[in-house]
C-alpha cells in the first residue's frame, strides 16, 4: 500500500472538531509528507521561523499562517506552503484535515494534510523561513511527547511538547499538538484529541 493510501485509510474515519469564534482570527498551517531526501523513507516537513519575523520569530513551525479574505482553509494552506517553502501541493495532494486548534494570542488554526510521494526540495523564503527540517514518519511514530512542569523556566511550564531528534530538542505546542494528532490520526489510526493541550507561555505572543 503506498503512503497516501495508508494515510487517507486512516483518515477514513475520522470526524474532525471545528472551531467557531467571531474574535478568532483563521489561519492555516500544512502538515505536508514527502520523502526524507536521497531515500524512500516518508517525512513531514517542518520549519524554523526566521529570527527577524514580528511573531513567533524563531520558533519551529508547520508552513502556513493567516487566511485571506474568501480563502479556504486547504486554499490558505496550500498558498502558504508555496510562499514560505517553495513547494506546491495541489488540492490533490490533500488527505484530509485535522481539528482547529485554538492558540493563546487568538488564533484558530486549521492543519491539513496532504501527501506528496516524491523527494522534494524546498525553496526557502529567507524573510519568513530560516531552516527546514525532514522529520522521518518513523521518528515521529517513536516521539516521546510531555507537558513541562519546570519550576525554574516559566515560559515553557505547562506546554506540551515532542522531542524530535532531527531538531535536537523539544518542539512546543501549538506545532507539537497538531504534529502529535497528526501521528496518532494519520499514522496510527487513532481518533484522538488535542485541543485541551497546553501551549507554553512563550509562544502566548
Amino acid at each position: 500500500m503506498s503512503l497516501s493510501r495508508r494515510l487517507s485509510s486512516n483518515f477514513a474515519d475520522f470526524q474532525r472538531i471545528p472551531q467557531q469564534g467571531e474574535t478568532l482570527t483563521r489561519a492555516a498551517v500544512m502538515v505536508l509528507v514527502t520523502h526524507v531526501p536521497d531515500t524512500s523513507e516518508g517525512s513531514v516537513i517542518l520549519t524554523r521561523r526566521a529570527k527577524t519575523l514580528r511573531r513567533h520569530a524563531g520558533q519551529y513551525a508547520l508552513p502556513g499562517g493567516r487566511a485571506e479574505p474568501g480563502e479556504t482553509s486547504i486554499e490558505t494552506a496550500l498558498r502558504e506552503c508555496h510562499e514560505e517553502i517553495g513547494l506546491n501541493p495541489q488540492t490533490d495532494h490533500v488527505i484530509g484535515v485535522l481539528d482547529d486548534f485554538v492558540t493563546e494570542s487568538g488564533f484558530c488554526i486549521t492543519p491539513v494534510v496532504a501527501c506528496m510521494n516524491a523527494a522534494l526540495a524546498p525553496t526557502l523564503d529567507p524573510a519568513e523561513v530560516e531552516r527546514v527540517f525532514h522529520i522521518p514518519l518513523k521518528e515521529l511514530t517513536d516521539a516521546q511527547t510531555e507537558v513541562s512542569t519546570s519550576e525554574t523556566d516559566e515560559s515553557v511550564r505547562d506546554g506540551f511538547s515532542i522531542m524530535l531528534p532531527t531538531v535536537g530538542h523539544e518542539v512546543y505546542a501549538p506545532t507539537a499538538a497538531i504534529l502529535y494528532q497528526f501521528r496518532e490520526v494519520a499514522l496510527l489510526g487513532r481518533n484522538t484529541r488535542v485541543g485541551h493541550l497546553g501551549q507554553p507561555r512563550f509562544a502566548w505572543s
